[in-house]
């Protein structure tokens, strides 16, 4: 994947060979957002302009052959509760979404929070996970696959995962309170600047793995919110004023 000034989202490799399988990955640019939001904001909850974040949310779904009224989400919590969806709408409280129905899409909204994707071909049940770190360390992803498998009986063996664009190791700066809750293998101590960093990516690639979907079914995005600002929103670099990406899954039939 290669982000150009005119790539307004990404589509994972890793869902290429499924057929009618929607999944993609908003970026900040094609939209019709200004300042602090240019331009692509699809975050209904920002103080940017409603009737510009409705226009760049038909932007990015029309580039994808859908409409709104498709679209499922939810207002995030950075919990771990999980939403089985039978219809498109908007749900309170969920920072996970499943659903095996054809034309509904599955989205979650992204502004460093880790972005978890999940699909399965043969059952057609998708998920859409939005893990922070409070989401990573109560293991929304290793809860979802097994609501997965409760709801669609699907076999982990079978998934295939994504792994989206966040905040990257490097830069997820934090203190004790935060990095006591991580294993060693995902949180590192710099010792000149006395703060610990913790590394999302790897803990919640290491909860699919732990699950059982096998390691050359798990894509992960090499774009960081932080080091790639340019091209992805980022609450901490911009300090909260900023827009949200989405990441979207489902079926087309």
């Amino acid at each position: 994947m290669i982000v150009t000034a005119k790539s307004s989202f990404l589509k994972p490799q890793i869902f290429a060979s499924i057929p009618n399988l929607i999944a993609a990955e908003s970026t900040r640019h094609g939209g019709v957002s200004q300042g602090a939001y240019a331009s692509l904001n699809v975050g209904i909850s920002t103080e940017d302009d409603p009737a510009a974040v409705e226009e760049n949310r038909r932007i990015f779904f029309n580039s994808l052959g859908l409409e709104s009224k498709q679209i499922a989400s939810a207002y995030q919590v950075h919990g771990a509760e999980i939403l089985k969806v039978e219809t498109p709408g908007r749900a309170e409280g969920y920072d996970a979404l499943i659903s095996n129905v054809p034309h509904v899409f599955l989205t979650v909204t992204i502004a460093d929070c880790t972005p978890i994707l999940i699909a399965d071909p043969h059952t057609r049940a998708v998920a859409a996970i939005h893990a922070g770190w409070r989401g990573t360390v109560a293991e929304i992803v290793r809860k979802t696959m097994l609501r997965l498998q409760e709801e669609y009986r699907v076999q982990p063996e079978n998934c295939v995962a994504y792994i989206g664009t966040c905040i990257d190791e490097c830069s997820f700066e934090v203190n004790a309170d935060v990095a006591d809750h991580f294993g060693g293998a995902y949180k590192r101590w710099d010792e000149a600047l006395q703060k610990y960093f913790v590394d999302l990516k790897a803990a919640n690639r290491a909860q699919l793995l732990q699950t059982g979907i096998p390691a050359a079914q798990i894509e992960v995005s090499p774009y960081s919110t932080v080091l790639h600002n340019a091209d992805f929103f980022s609450y901490r670099q911009e300090k909260g004023i900023t827009g949200r990406m989405l990441n979207l899954i489902g079926f087309a039939k």
